[in-house]
């Protein structure tokens, strides 16, 4: 998965989800459990749209992706609105930075493109290392209901003028995992004709308590769970799990 011509369709295809949403739940728990700073790191960040947002709501944002053409596009964005944000481009299964921060951010289900549990636990080893202590760790997930009645098998379309695509899914290598097969038309204006990208991404989930495990086992402890941006009990159709888990104070000896 590189995105490549996918980044710059990207927030056209996207511009119906709710980021604010994403923007009040940070604002909200950090305020609530008296995160110490406002420095925020956004994970797997895309085209910035996010990174934006939480900067103009008063954090101190850095961003990171895997994408070389995502991060084009969040700089150029990201200048448009007067802001000098720094992106980097790294994985996070090895995300080195020179810098702690208070808020670890990992939003959209970007955690479903890890495909291993071995990767998933080595991002929350490396996240943990990158927390100041009592730092704050919030992601969310496409649920088991989501990915195995929404999406298995699926066909999803979207007709305009300027962008059309199919959407197939299908059951992936590993349990829960999911194949994305997207193919855009998109028009140009000077030709008249709809240029077709093909696209080809893979997401995987785990239970809720298999990343509850994995999040104790690397030094976090879970403060909250919850669902489609709602608080309250997560109900068996749910689609879209959070976690908040606080990074544990280190034991010092007697």
């Amino acid at each position: 998965m590189t995105y490549g011509k996918f980044a710059y369709l990207y927030d056209e295809l996207m511009k119906d989800v709710p980021y604010d949403e994403w923007v009040s739940i940070v604002t909200e728990k950090s305020s609530k459990y008296r995160c110490k700073g406002k420095k925020l790191l956004d994970l797997a960040c895309g085209t910035g749209e996010l990174s934006v947002r939480f900067a103009k709501a008063g954090f101190d944002v850095t961003g990171v992706d895997l994408s070389e053409d995502m991060l084009t596009v969040a700089h150029m964005k990201a200048e448009s609105y007067g802001l000098k944000l720094p992106f980097y481009q790294q994985n996070m299964v090895e995300l080195d930075l020179y810098e702690s921060f208070d808020i670890v951010g990992i939003f959209c289900d970007s955690l479903n493109y890890l495909q291993t549990e071995e990767e998933v636990i080595e991002t929350f080893g490396k996240i943990s290392n990158l927390l100041d202590e009592d730092g704050f760790l919030l992601f969310d997930v496409h649920s088991v209901h989501k990915i195995m009645n929404i999406f298995m098998n699926q066909t999803f379309t979207h007709d305009d003028e300027d962008i059309c695509y199919i959407w197939n899914c299908f059951q992936g290598e590993y349990p829960l995992s999911i194949e994305h097969e997207l193919t855009f038309f998109v028009h140009d204006d000077e030709s008249g004709k709809y240029d077709r990208y093909d696209e080809f991404h893979s997401q995987r989930t785990f239970p809720v308590e298999v990343y509850k495990n994995w999040l104790e086992a690397s030094g976090f402890y879970v403060v909250e769970t919850f669902a489609d941006f709602t608080d309250g009990h997560i109900s068996s159709e749910a689609e879209r799990i959070f976690f908040l888990a606080k990074k544990q104070a280190e034991k010092t000896a007697d």
